[in-house]
C-alpha cells in the first residue's frame, strides 16, 4: 500500500508586505500570459517532431502512465531503459550536427533551449 505525498507549499516573503506571496493581492495575469506567449513562441520555433515518432511518443506516455499505477517497479525500469537509449540517441544526434558543422545557436533555437545549453550538448557529442 502506498502512502500518499504531501507536499509542503513554502512561503515566499517578498516585497507584497508580511504575508506569502500566495496569499497576498499579487494579480500574476499579465506575467503569465507574457511567459506563456514566450514559450509558445519557443516552440513555433522549434524543429517539428515527425508524426509517427510524436505519435509514438504519446503512447509511450500512457502506457508508462498506465503501469506507474500498476507496476510502478516495472515503469521504473522501463524509465532507466528510456534514459540510456535517449542519451546515446542524442549523442548520436549532436555529433552529426556538430559533424555538419550546425552552430549552437542553430541548435538552441532547433531545440527550444538556451545557447549555452546547445553548445553544451554539441561538444559534449565531440568529445563521447
Amino acid at each position: 500500500m502506498r502512502m500518499a505525498r504531501r507536499r509542503r507549499i513554502r512561503a515566499v516573503q517578498g516585497p507584497v508586505g508580511d504575508r506569502p506571496l500566495y496569499e497576498a493581492d499579487v494579480d500574476l495575469t499579465g506575467p503569465l500570459a507574457d511567459w506563456n506567449a514566450h514559450l509558445s513562441l519557443v516552440r513555433d520555433k522549434a524543429a517539428p517532431l515527425p508524426e509517427p515518432l510524436a505519435a509514438l511518443l504519446v503512447e509511450l506516455t500512457e502506457q508508462l502512465t498506465a503501469t506507474t499505477a500498476d507496476a510502478p517497479l516495472a515503469a521504473l525500469r522501463a524509465a532507466g531503459v528510456l534514459e540510456r537509449i535517449a542519451a546515446r540517441i542524442g549523442r548520436e544526434a549532436a555529433g552529426a550536427l556538430a559533424d555538419d558543422g550546425v552552430t549552437a545557436e542553430a541548435v538552441a533555437t532547433g531545440l527550444g533551449t538556451t545557447h549555452s545549453r546547445a553548445l553544451v550538448l554539441l561538444l559534449t557529442a565531440q568529445d563521447g
